[in-house]
């Protein structure tokens, strides 16, 4: 009965939508552009900036008043590019804004000083694309858009997922959304939201992790956003790997607007508007829950291991006339799983796998202005993860006992305090301070044998502090010459370990449309705080902790890049780079190959030194062609080697050295319907790329410990296949006067490819089972605007 009547609710909304299409006429639809332009070192507005829209008939456009602030109405729905120029300043050119008919865009435009006084009055219009936000960065740095998260094939609206097809970057082959840049290890990757350090912001993510299967973060709440894969600047600190630096939106401050979207894997509500009238604060919720468990609830669903979560995230601005600019933001989930393995029957359970998790981070951020050339800008932030893992396994008596207990809480304070200034039109200085309290209670126990005695690898509570500062200085020596200078410094409270890191980059511009980049950096990271305090036994079986004073991971970053805009629409991109890594945590045994690194998540229960070392080089290519007259595409290339010597003295392949990667995004969009108002898109991801190393295997041994014994002096000494993986997706969106429908349906591996990438062992059935690809994965998307 159930089936039926949302079978009969289906059917009723797709009449009323051609009802509504028969009833249309053929006035055009329009929408309002509003935003702000603002100095990009001050963050201050500017008046009397031209903001026109490119190719209008009639021509359309306006300036900006005394707080940089501009409205455009009546805008016609579809696709437009606006030029944005003012006196004193660069000009810049914003290609291919979405205009659709039920939600007013809202831009934030900030604009470089000219150095020179003939460009106040000829104009060079700029192409933002492939430009980073953060403008102290001179390589090694990628901007996205929200719309690219959601238009890429395989992305499923999930940032992570994205950057996948950037050059130098892959992802894991098993579905997990997890980042690898340049074959680092994932646990180098830094996730930012609004300008500080967050922990991983993923569903179901384990300890030592920064990815997961579903991220937290919803596509709805993104604003542009910068990714880093090297030798960023020193504004960053605690990562060797790269930087993933979101900002979330702020909300509509003039208009109330709602968004409802369901979906393979959530329902979620989207509001947002302006606090009170004649106000320019504004708010910006969302909230989503899990598809999958909504429909388990109700009955249309039944089978083991039905993914359960759900998140929530919001944003709140309200600006003072005398106290700046204040933001209250944060982002809450929940998760839980339970996986069961089951006989080739499906009648006996040989084993359960329960999984619950938390996530908290809640911010309040103040931006200061500082006469008219200066801000400071500083936050307060607390965040806290909880995760609690439970393994039972059918013993010989045929009764379930619990094999494996683990709960690992960590709650940080966070406080961050930055100062820009901008002395001139060439020198610019950004310094700051972090401190960070982190809390953490841990504790991991197993009795895989089924003893009765639990065996502790880890139990611990306390807390820790880690301090940071930076100073970073831009010069602009001519308008085609840039340098970036700087250094951070951090002290970790746990063992007194410290760095002190400088870096560099050069960006020459020697022909309009072609640049040469250079960037230096010395970059560290600590490691997940379990590391810290695995406890281990000897021979005597006495308990000892020996990782307590384990350095930080170090890397040096060499990266020279070069830029040539081929035209309005096409950019290539070619970097070649070289990291050597050292203080690299190695077991502490001359016949080992265990790197800390190569350890891609869970428990690191070894005794741990600082004596290994490491290196990663490779070169890089991109070729984009920028959405224009309905069509894009992205090919990249990666030739890599990644590197490893632990203390046995002998160089191999780290875990995540796949050798190459390559991928093609490719998509067109489609005009359609009455006055060509709607929008039928077609897009998809083609990825070859390297497999990863992976451990075999020692069954006998597995079996007689009852859990997972790999063989002796294999360490990733072997690779898995090479993985081809195909993702289509089809979009269509229904524009009506107040109200926009999105209809979205992706596929990622539509070939359902199935290549082999690692193997592990069952300690429910005994048995060394293959670890596939992610098999083929459909996921429907609706969304209604309005």
């Amino acid at each position: 009965m159930k089936v039926r009547n949302y079978l009969l609710m289906l059917l009723l909304i797709l009449a009323w939508n051609q009802e509504s299409k028969a009833q249309s006429n053929s006035k055009l639809y329009s929408q309002t552009i509003r935003g702000t332009i603002i100095d990009h070192e001050t963050k201050q507005g500017l008046i009397g900036a031209n903001i026109v829209i490119l190719n209008s008939d009639p021509f359309k456009g306006t300036a900006s008043d005394m707080d940089g602030n501009f409205i455009l109405k009546q805008v016609s729905i579809g696709r437009i590019s606006i030029h944005i120029s003012c006196l004193g300043y660069e000009a810049k050119n914003i290609a291919n804004i979405e205009i659709g008919s039920a939600k007013e865009v809202v831009l934030k435009i900030e604009l470089i000083e000219s150095l020179t006084h003939i460009e106040e009055v000829t104009v060079h219009p700029k192409t933002a694309k492939h430009e980073t936000l953060n403008k102290m960065a001179t390589v090694s740095g990628q901007a996205f858009t929200v719309e690219e998260t959601s238009r890429y094939s395989g992305s499923l609206n999930d940032p992570a997922r994205m950057v996948s097809g950037y050059a130098g970057v892959s992802g894991d082959g098993e579905g997990s959304n997890e980042i690898i840049v340049r074959g680092n290890s994932p646990k180098g990757i830094q996730w930012r939201m609004e300008g500080i350090e967050i922990p991983n912001p993923n569903h179901f993510a384990d300890e030592g992790s920064t990815g997961g299967a579903i991220n937290a973060l919803n596509s709805s709440m993104l604003s542009n956003s910068d990714f880093f894969t090297g030798a960023f600047t020193a504004e960053y600190g605690n990562a060797y790997s790269g930087i993933f630096d979101i900002n979330l939106r702020s909300g509509n401050n003039a208009k109330h607007e709602q968004a409802f979207g369901f979906s393979t894997y959530g329902i979620d509500f989207t509001v947002e508007g302006p606090l009170k009238k004649n106000y320019s604060g504004s708010y910006l919720a969302n909230y989503r829950y899990s598809s999958l468990e909504l429909l388990d609830n109700i009955g249309l669903v039944d089978f083991d291991g039905v993914p359960k979560y759900q998140d929530g995230s919001f944003k709140i601005v309200l600006p003072t006339q005398k106290a700046g600019k204040f933001t209250l933001f944060g982002l809450l989930g929940k998760s839980n799983i339970l996986a069961k393995e089951e006989n080739d029957e499906e009648t006996i359970t040989l084993g359960e796998y329960n999984v619950n998790s938390d996530l908290t981070v809640i911010g309040i951020s103040n931006l200061l202005p500082i006469g008219k050339k200066s801000y400071l800008k500083n936050t307060l932030a607390y965040s806290a993860t909880n995760t609690q893992n439970e393994s039972r396994i059918l013993g010989d008596d045929n009764t379930m006992f619990v094999a494996l207990n683990e709960k690992y809480q960590h709650n940080y304070f966070k406080y961050v305090s930055t100062f820009n200034t901008k002395l001139n039109a060439k020198n610019s200085v950004k310094a700051g301070i972090e401190y960070t309290r982190l809390g953490f209670d841990i504790k991991s126990v197993n009795d895989f044998k089924n003893t009765g005695a639990f065996t502790t690898d880890v139990n611990s509570e306390g807390k820790s502090h880690l301090f940071q500062s930076f100073v970073n200085w831009k010069y602009r020596i001519t308008s085609d010459f840039t340098v970036v200078s700087g250094v951070h410094a951090s002290y970790f409270k746990l063992n007194n370990d410290y760095t002190i890191e400088p870096r560099v980059g050069l960006k020459y511009q020697f022909l309009s449309n072609q640049s040469f980049s250079f960037g230096f950096g010395m970059h560290s990271k600590t490691e997940s705080l379990s590391t810290y305090f695995v406890q281990l036994h000897d021979n005597e079986n006495n308990t000892y902790t020996p990782n307590k004073n384990l350095k930080m991971s170090k890397a040096i970053h060499y990266v020279l890049g070069y830029n040539n805009q081929l035209n309005y629409n096409l950019h290539l991109k070619a970097e070649a780079y070289y990291q050597d890594l050292y203080d690299v945590a190695v077991e502490n045994d001359p016949n080992s190959k265990i790197v800390l690194q190569d350890i891609k998540e869970g428990l690191a229960n070894f005794d741990f030194v600082n004596e290994g070392t490491g290196k990663n080089y490779g070169l890089e290519l991109s070729l984009e062609r920028f959405f224009h007259n309905n069509f894009y595409y992205l090919l990249t290339g990666s030739l890599y080697e990644s590197k490893f010597t632990a203390l046995d003295g002998i160089e191999r392949n780290s875990r995540y050295n796949g050798n190459y990667a390559t991928n093609l995004l490719i998509g067109k969009e489609y005009k359609v319907g009455q006055n060509d108002q709607n929008r039928i898109g077609l897009n998809g991801k083609i990825t070859f790329r390297g497999g990863q190393y992976y451990t075999p295997v020692d069954l006998m041994k597995s079996q007689k410990a009852g859990e997972t014994v790999y063989l002796a002096n294999s360490e990733f000494s072997k690779q898995g296949d090479d993985l081809f993986i195909l993702d289509v997706s089809f979009s269509y969106k229904l524009n009506r006067k107040k109200t926009q429908h999105e209809f979205k349906f992706d596929i990622k591996n539509a070939s359902n490819n199935k290549t082999k990438i690692l193997e592990r062992y069952n300690e429910a059935t005994h048995k060394i089972e293959d670890g596939e690809q992610l098999s083929l994965l459909p996921s429907l998307q609706y969304i209604l605007y309005f």
